[in-house]
This record gives structure tokens, sequence and C-alpha cells, in this order.
């Protein structure tokens, strides 16, 4: 993928989780592309990524898991590790429906990247509607894992304001976000805010740093300045 060779390669402790966008490619495909790279030098120890955002078209009350067993892309099928999603079966907020699956982009849109950089991998994917920020964080430690476990989550910024307008608010998520403000991220900060929220209450139990890869808007790649989406790459690793 073009993306990936025109990112940069992260030569320090490799990362725990990531956070990446999920519009179009045209849109935050380098910024995803910033994330995602930082895996290289990881292509064979990953073997699960946890991948988990927001649910845009159908209402859900909780985390939904598939029925599924393999997600499609065009560069091939993506197994779903169905033992993982029967370890957190028990958790009273799963669901299990294919239903908000279907139409969702928010994984899709990752997959690629993950099959360009990774060698083999399974997938446990979450799609995240109505629930607490601690519900997220207890159901990420339940996968939390060791090295073999990524954690992905899919989430675009601000929506729609001007430019000036939403670099402001990005900037102030961003600082948010690198400094462990759970509290201060919600929907109008990030589509995807309550799977940030989730995963910075549990970076921090386990000391995790989070390092800005790039941030920018739909006005500084392929979109009008007039409305925007803001996007924004972080990873969380060991500070050293």
């Amino acid at each position: 993928m073009d993306l990936l060779a025109d990112a940069e390669d992260w030569p320090n402790s490799p990362p725990k989780a990531l956070i990446a966008p999920h519009a179009g490619y045209a849109y935050s495909g380098q910024v995803a592309a910033a994330a995602f790279a930082t895996l290289r030098g990881d292509s064979e120890t990953i073997t699960r990524v946890v991948l988990i955002g927001p649910a845009h078209y159908v209402y859900l009350r909780g985390v939904a898991t598939p029925a599924a067993d393999f997600f499609g892309t065009p560069l091939g099928p993506v197994p779903v590790d169905v033992e993982a999603l029967g370890k957190i079966a028990y958790l009273p907020f799963i669901r299990r429906t294919d239903s908000p699956h279907t139409p969702e982009h928010s994984l899709e849109v990752e997959l690629p990247f993950l099959q360009s950089v990774l060698a083999n991998f399974q997938l446990v994917p979450l799609v995240v509607g109505d629930a607490a920020p601690q519900d997220i964080a207890n159901l990420l430690r339940e996968l939390w894992g060791g090295p073999e476990t990524l954690i992905v989550v899919s989430s675009d910024l601000s929506h729609y304001h001007e430019y000036e307008t939403a670099r402001r608010l990005d900037l102030a998520t961003a600082t948010a976000i690198e400094h462990g403000e759970w509290q201060k991220v919600g929907p109008t900060q990030a589509c995807g805010c309550l799977a940030i929220t989730g995963l910075l209450i549990e970076a921090a139990r386990h000391s995790l740093k989070a390092c800005r890869l790039s941030l920018c808007n739909s006005g500084d790649s392929a979109g009008s300045r007039d409305s925007v989406v803001g996007y924004g790459a972080w990873l969380f690793a060991a500070s050293n």
C-alpha cells in the first residue's frame, strides 16, 4: 500500500495500542498509515488484534461481537478469534450480533493496513454503542494479553466545523489524550470517544504513554475547509 510506503518507521519500543482514523483513504489514509507503519518491526510478534470502533448506523446498547468467523477485504479473509470472543461473552454489555457490523466501516477501513504490515493475525472485532467508559476499560482488560496482542481504537475527531475551529478543538483533544484525561474526550471531540476513553483508563493502569504521530483534518487532505473532519494517530507504549 502506497500510504504505508510513505510513512516513517517507529524506532522505539513496540506499541501496545494505536488510535487511527477511519475515513476514506483520500481523506485520512496518510494519518492512519502513520499509526500502522509503527508495526513493521513486530510483524511476526503480533498475532491477535483487538479492533474497536463506534457504531455509526445501528443503535446498540453495549458492545457488539460478530457471529461471523471471518472478515473479508480485497486482500483476503481475516479470521475472527472466536475463542477470545467466547471469553468475554459473560460480560453483561456484550451482544453477539452481526447487525451493527454489517454496514459499519469503522473497523473494516483499518483491516487492509493491518493485513499489509502483519504476517498473520486473528481479529477481535468490537463495535461500541451506548456504553460506559469503565465498561470498555474492563473489556480491554480482559483482552489485554501480552506482546502478541495489539489494541487498535478506530476513531475520527471533530466533525463539520470550519478549518480553524476544528484545529483548535482537535488540538485540545490531542492534549487530553496525551495527558490521559479521559473525562475530557466526549462525543463532540471524537466519534469513537468511548473506545478512546476506555483505552486511556486501561493504559494508565499499565503506565503506558500516548505518543502523537499525526494530527490534521480533511481540509489538509482532500476536502473543503468550510466543513472538515479531524483525524489523529497515536501509539501507546511503555515510557522510557
